[in-house]
């Protein structure tokens, strides 16, 4: 679009963006206020409801698993932040929905994925739920690029060094280091886990702490004086043929 292209009417913008990529219309939203309000007035407008229909497996829009995503700009959005087909454990795959995490059944090993993006400033709310048994570890975390996703034998891989942070759902233990720090949450007889129940993660990257919901009770802060590092989604998981599925939700809504 050029030459008077800034003048056209905008829903006849809205109509030439719906041809665009995600790319392009990051550029196209500099060009002017004009511009950027046609791009991101309107969440739920044609420009994201086309891009979404590309983009996303038509699973992915047609179930549930984007029902705490409102708009097709935020599920666009998750779409970026789902978990990175290579950046995973040889022994898992990501399933053709785009944001579901499927572990082969390989014995004595554990496995884990790390997400497309990372964050090193903001907060940023995901969340997490098992769609299958979690078996001896199930850990939900966070990790720097330089964590281990693969290791020998049924460990909490997420949290065995110092490049990872997590919470086993198993036995509600925080493990970073390689040390338990403490279980979560902090009160007597913690419920257990429930199959396909929804986690929400919480990282403040400028308070520097790892935060977990459950449904819409807060269960506290996990973690507290996180490094100022590029720190990414990540889990891991024992089981064969478990299913994890991770969705970016983007700001919280607290603020």
């Amino acid at each position: 679009v050029g030459g008077a292209g800034w003048r056209l009417p905008g829903r006849v913008l809205e109509l030439v963006f719906s041809y665009l990529e995600l790319r392009e219309l990051r550029s196209c939203a500099l060009v002017c206020r004009l511009w950027h309000h046609v791009l991101h007035g309107d969440e739920n407008s044609e420009v994201w409801r086309s891009l979404a229909a590309r983009s996303l497996a038509e699973e992915a829009l047609r179930t549930d698993i984007l029902c705490n995503v409102p708009t097709y700009k935020g599920k666009v959005r998750a779409f970026q932040h789902a978990f990175s087909t290579n950046d995973c454990s040889r022994n898992v795959y990501i399933k053709k929905n785009g944001f579901t995490l499927h572990r082969n059944p390989i014995a004595q090993s554990t496995d884990g994925a790390r997400t497309k993006i990372g964050f090193s400033e903001g907060r940023h709310a995901w969340e997490v739920w098992w769609e299958g048994p979690l078996g001896t570890v199930a850990v939900i975390g966070i990790a720097t690029k330089r964590a281990p996703m693969q290791c020998q034998g049924y460990v909490a891989l997420l949290g065995s060094d110092d490049q990872s942070w997590g919470w086993n759902l198993v036995d509600n233990n925080l493990l970073h280091n390689g040390e338990v720090n403490g279980s979560f949450p902090q009160c007597n007889n913690a419920p257990k886990y429930q199959i396909g129940e929804r986690i929400r993660v919480i990282l403040d990257m400028e308070d520097k702490t790892l935060a977990f919901e459950r449904g819409y009770e807060f269960l506290g802060v996990a973690f507290r004086g996180l490094p100022k590092a590029c720190l990414y989604p990540a889990v891991s998981a024992v089981y064969g043929n478990t299913e994890v599925t991770l969705v970016y939700l983007g700001k919280p809504l607290d603020g």
